[in-house]
């Protein structure tokens, strides 16, 4: 046999033997979080921190990821590693599963999961952003604009988070100043004008309560928005997709169908909040955040939300896309329902939808 040819059989096999040690290493890995975080107790799993699996999950994803790009991979290596991916998100759908109020919210708040811009550029086509209250100046933290739907034409306003420092101030933490509403609304009377649907995407921690946001009616433009939005002779859509806080997120969030991400949160005041105005104690913050029934779960159950969308295994910030995919679903199908009511039934139905909402008994006389 040429020496050439040894080498490269050799090259091959060395390849091959790495390969293998890598996926056993990466399934030793997954057997550990399968050990360590699943106990299974008759027809009953329990999960012990939740989250901490989740991220220990996200790096054996990584491993499995890089194993995928090696080149030169025989048939049966390929199938090991799509059997380890299986398992991975087999094992991410049953944490979900069972995540309690806390850690959904910490998955709410994640840095990595989708904001509006995310969904606009995934869903929507000829996106043209409109800047400004007309009355004092641009609020970035709120972002409002035309855009197609399938085909459609609509009207889209939503709260923008961001990843980076920078963009954080620029953004102010989502948090929108009263000039963000006025934008808001400025916008949604263009959508009432031209008989456009509105789609609002809900995700801020709750309106800026700093000083200058006071002075120039931070409350009054909020109220404002509750008023004017009751009364738009067009769909809305409303939909938390991540942290829907206190009368922030209300203020864009009076709608004919309100819908939640499956791993959002929607609460008047958080769960730090909470337990420091209750236990005076804010690390009872995950005994607040269960009994305030801020999960989309618990708020379907009451009757304060329409609807629950799924998302990927683990989590929104798992595959943006994905949750885009489910995202673009439900806004189709509730639309397609909202069009066929008339303008009275519309404003009737979405009068009363608020003003029974947290009626949960009735006296008898």
């Amino acid at each position: 046999m040429p020496r050439m040819r040894r080498s490269k059989i050799k090259r091959a096999e060395k390849s091959e033997g790495a390969d293998h040690a890598a996926i056993a290493g990466t399934d030793f890995m997954l057997s550990i979080v399968e050990e360590h975080h699943t106990r299974k107790s008759g027809n009953v799993i329990k999960m012990d921190s939740g989250l901490k699996a989740q991220q220990e999950l996200q790096k054996i994803e990584e491993q499995i990821t890089r194993l995928q790009a090696v080149e030169g991979q025989n048939a049966e290596t390929l199938r090991q590693i799509q059997q380890l991916h299986d398992r991975v998100n087999d094992l991410r759908r049953e944490i979900s599963s069972h995540l309690n109020a806390w850690e959904r919210t910490e998955l709410a708040r994640h840095p990595q999961r989708p904001y509006t811009l995310d969904y606009v550029e995934r869903i929507f086509t000829d996106w043209s952003e409109i800047h400004g209250d007309r009355g004092f100046r641009d609020d970035p933290a709120i972002v409002c604009g035309m855009a197609r739907f399938h085909g459609e034409e609509i009207i889209l306003v939503g709260q923008q988070k961001a990843r980076d420092a920078k963009q954080r101030v620029y953004r102010n933490f989502g948090m929108p100043h009263p000039e963000g509403y006025r934008k808001a609304l400025r916008v949604m009377k263009i959508a009432e004008k031209f008989k456009r649907p509105i789609f609002t995407f809900v995700d801020t921690d709750g309106a800026y309560p700093g000083l200058h946001a006071e002075e120039r009616g931070q409350g009054e433009a909020i109220a404002r928005n509750l008023l004017e939005m009751a009364r738009l002779e067009v769909p809305i859509i409303a939909t938390v997709i991540g942290v829907g806080g206190s009368g922030g997120a209300l203020a864009i969030a009076v709608a004919d169908r309100v819908l939640m991400l499956e791993n959002s949160v929607y609460s008047v005041i958080s769960p730090e909040g909470c337990a420091s105005i209750m236990w005076r104690d804010a690390s009872k913050k995950d005994l607040a955040a269960e009994a305030m029934k801020i999960t989309a779960k618990d708020l379907n159950e009451l009757g304060c939300i329409d609807g629950v969308i799924s998302e990927p295994a683990g989590g929104a910030h798992t595959d943006h896309a994905q949750a885009a995919e489910f995202l673009d679903a439900a806004l189709q199908q509730h639309l397609t329902a909202l069009q066929k009511q008339s303008v009275g039934d519309l404003l009737a139905t979405r009068y009363k939808k608020f003003r029974n909402m947290a009626q949960f008994f009735q006296v008898e006389a």
